[in-house]
């Protein structure tokens, strides 16, 4: 068993998908229209037959006080592997990246945590080699 797709709720299609691939980097893996939404996933430059996020419109009721409280307690909905999250962090403040949590040692990961300026947190994180 793998898993094949997650997803995460945005506020709109449209500006999600200039989000995560523009500023974030991701490919667009399929983009197809499905009445007044579409079928959006994008998956990682580095890995493009892997897992695929979807873009999935926040129109369900108990999606926004869901997202609400997340965002109100900084608990990220989704979390993102990098290789140096200092190096990312740096990148995208550059692109105008609004960051709730900046690069935290936690001992094992630093992780830091920005605003997906579509309703969610996304945590970024790095795992540190043991010794």
């Amino acid at each position: 068993m793998r898993i094949h797709l997650t997803g995460v709720f945005v506020d709109d299609q449209r500006k999600a998908l200039r989000f995560y691939t523009e500023t974030l980097g991701f490919r667009v893996k399929h983009d197809i229209p499905v009445g007044e939404h579409a079928w959006i996933t994008v998956v990682s430059e580095e890995a493009p037959e892997g897992t695929e996020l979807l873009l999935e419109p926040a129109e369900h009721p108990a999606v926004g006080p869901y997202r609400t409280a997340l965002v109100e307690d900084g608990i990220p909905l989704a979390s993102f592997a990098v290789d140096d999250v200092e190096a990312e962090h740096e990148r995208l403040v550059a692109k105008g990246v609004r960051f709730v949590q900046p690069p935290t040692d936690l001992g094992t990961v630093v992780t830091a945590v920005f605003d997906d300026t579509c309703g969610n947190l996304i945590q970024i994180v790095e795992e540190k080699a043991q010794p």
